[in-house]
């Protein structure tokens, strides 16, 4: 085996002419543990929900005495097992566990036989394209598709003898930890810039407070004033799902707001043609976008700036703050800080759906702040967030990587 590492392009040379084709089944073994929950000392448990998409690190787990478990919630997991989605196994849900639990009987909770395999190497595996394009392929059921552990099992690969195994293990996991050291930073960098948006904007803790009593505290220090009296509140409209192309007009729509925008539009991911402008609503550089409705309290609500001169729409169920004078930077992170989060959370109605309403927006209280004091606000802000995008690139080229080391192996 002969390994090349350059700085940017990195790839392995690999002679594979002595790995053998290997089952699955022969290297991993499903373990079926059942726990009897009245009677354990088990107290976390994990959901599909818990485990990100093409991440082997638990980050997000639930306590058993904090919600009621269908029955489905029985198989143990033991530190070290791994945890495998086998329900839309296109999401490539692997993860390790951490620590002692319990899981659905859908997720498959996995040993490695380390008779013939590092265990290391195992989960790494189970990230391969190869691994995923078979389990995709052999799933069953259209709706919510699943894989049997039996195709799972037959699944076949080149396993490297023992001897290459630990090098191998040693250097896919040196960069899992480049990935988890950088991530670390950005949790940090992020916490810090969550900190400075309350710090900055209304210099007062929320912790521990409801909206009352923060809202009572700030009016003591700076004048609040309802977002009405700042702007005007406005409303989008059109731009279906089947009007949406690849290219065209760029334009937004609701669902992008809680999932590709965040506080201010950097990129647009959507795009109409010259006959659909028609029917959609013409954006305003500073204009703040509202998504109107979400499936969850913490989506509804969430906005972002749009902060360009170009020609761009808003489509429907989608809220508008045209402001007559203000930053929009400054207004994409003050919409979307806990200040005023907690006082839109309060509004959102609807049992399956939530929404919320201009009527709503109208309520919301804001500081009123120079617009002066409001760009040196913002740019205090974006130079923080200009940190987290470089590390956010950073993380993407290191995840590419791995992948593509992982695929080079298996």
């Amino acid at each position: 085996m002969c390994e090349i590492l350059e700085n940017t392009n990195k790839e392995l040379c690999l002679d594979k002419s002595k790995w053998k084709l290997t089952k699955f089944g022969d290297v991993a073994i499903q373990q079926k543990g059942k726990v009897d929950r009245e009677n354990t000392n088990l107290t976390r448990y994990i959901k599909g929900e818990h485990m990100g998409s093409k991440d082997l690190h638990i980050r997000k787990w639930g306590d058993l005495t904090d919600e009621y478990l269908g029955p489905a919630f029985i198989r143990k997991f033991e530190k070290g097992d791994i945890l495998y989605g086998s329900r839309r196994t296109y999401l490539r849900k692997v993860a390790i566990a951490d620590f002692d639990g319990i899981t659905s009987n859908t997720t498959f909770v996995i040993k490695a036989n380390e008779t013939k395999i590092d265990k290391r190497l195992l989960p790494f595996i189970m990230m391969s394209e190869g691994f995923t394009e078979n389990s995709i392929k052999n799933s069953k059921g259209s709706v919510n598709p699943y894989i049997n552990w039996k195709d799972i099992a037959k699944y076949e690969f080149l396993l490297p003898p023992k001897d290459q195994q630990a090098k191998l293990a040693e250097l896919l996991w040196a960069m899992d930890e480049v990935v988890e050291r950088d991530i670390l930073a950005l949790n940090k960098i992020e916490a810090t810039l969550n900190s400075n948006i309350e710090n900055e904007i209304h210099g007062i803790s929320l912790k521990g407070k409801v909206i009352r009593e923060v809202l009572d505290e700030f009016s003591k220090k700076s004048e609040l004033v309802p977002l009405v009296e700042l702007g005007e509140l406005l409303k989008g409209k059109g731009i279906p799902k089947a009007d949406v192309k690849t290219q065209g007009l760029p334009c937004v729509r609701y669902g992008e707001l809680y999932t590709k925008h965040h506080r201010v539009i950097r990129n647009f991911n959507s795009f109409i043609s010259e006959e659909v402008k028609a029917k959609s609503f013409l954006l305003k550089k500073n204009d703040i976008l509202f998504a109107g409705s979400g499936e969850t309290i913490t989506e509804i609500g969430k906005s972002a700036a749009f902060i360009d001169d170009i020609e761009a729409y808003a489509g429907s169920d989608t809220l508008l703050f045209r402001p007559y004078d203000m930053d929009g930077y400054y207004l994409g992170y003050l919409m979307n800080s806990q200040f005023v989060r907690q006082q839109l959370n309060k509004y959102g109605t609807g049992a399956t759906v939530m929404h919320i309403y201009n009527s709503d927006l109208a309520k919301v209280k804001v500081p009123k702040i120079d617009k002066e004091d409001q760009v040196k606000i913002a740019e205090k802000l974006e130079k923080i967030s200009n940190n987290v995008f470089s590390l956010e690139e950073k993380i993407s080229r290191s995840k590419a990587l791995q992948k593509s080391l992982i695929n080079q192996v298996f």
